[in-house]
């Protein structure tokens, strides 16, 4: 027999509206939105679905829906990047996440690395069993990023470029030095490298740290050679380390750039 999906109970089809508009994060605005109604409301009736068990809470205002079979258990949630926006935006996924994201690394990390125009209270978050890694960026630094979908939900990723760029301005984002120059490796191989792209990026985002870090590793690269020219034309003064968070007592002195020593080849002496 086929049932009319009207002989539903009247609260069963509004929770119903409420997931066809929301997708797969639901917020009190989706509810307000779907159902017309005031705002208060709405926040009344997305509390008592929580009671209930429809939706599970995972951050000030946002919810996951709970699929029937999974009532009871606190782990709903296949793809914790949906929850981003909801909980972040205006916000984009990047660093090391990103770089996963388009094959610059096969390290899996446990965190999301995402950067974000809210003001950051904690470096760290973890909902859900996820950890999310913050960085607060201004909003005339969220550039460079493509929207991809994942389920119902937009999300907004670091693009190939932008994800070098962000990880050579902040090592830690990358997972220190070595796995930026480990990625930068794979990016001056890949099909997608854009040598502009990069340069203008690196440009717009104004830290000449980042040409210097860039410089030095792509000295160091077979395929590196344009860059490094690029570069050198636009080195800014001052002096720079190449890992914030490592003891750097060397100067590279035509890069600008403090080093550890580890990292100092016979080439370097100068």
């Amino acid at each position: 027999m086929i049932h009319n999906k009207s002989t539903l109970p009247a609260g069963r089809l509004r929770l119903a509206a409420v997931l066809n508009e929301a997708g797969d994060v639901v917020r009190i605005d989706d509810a307000q939105s779907a159902l017309d109604i005031s705002r208060s409301e709405a926040g009344k009736l997305v509390w008592r679905w929580m009671k209930q068990g429809w939706l599970r809470r995972v951050g000030r205002g946002v919810y996951l829906p709970v699929p029937i079979e999974m009532l009871g258990s606190s782990h709903v949630l296949d793809d914790p990047w949906i929850l981003v926006p909801g909980l972040f935006d205006p916000a984009y996924i990047g660093g090391r996440s990103a770089a996963e994201h388009w094959d610059l690394t096969e390290q899996i990390f446990n965190d999301i690395v995402v950067l974000t125009s809210r003001p950051v209270r904690e470096k760290s978050r973890r909902l859900q069993g996820i950890r999310f890694s913050l960085k607060h960026i201004g909003e005339d630094r969220t550039f460079g990023t493509k929207s991809i979908w994942r389920g119902k939900s937009r999300i907004l990723v670091s693009d190939i470029h932008r994800t070098m760029i962000d990880i050579l301005d902040d090592p830690s984002l990358g997972g220190g030095i070595q796995h930026v120059s480990d990625c930068l490796s794979n990016y001056l191989t890949s099909r997608n490298r854009d040598d502009a792209a990069l340069l203008g990026y690196a440009s717009r985002l104004g830290n000449g740290a980042v040409l210097k870090r860039l410089g030095f590793l792509a000295e160091r690269h077979p395929d590196g050679a344009t860059l490094v020219g690029s570069c050198r034309e636009h080195l800014t003064k001052g002096h720079a380390k190449l890992d914030p968070a490592l003891d750097s007592p060397r100067l590279i002195t035509r890069w600008r750039l403090r080093v550890p020593e580890t990292w100092v080849r016979a080439d370097d002496r100068d």
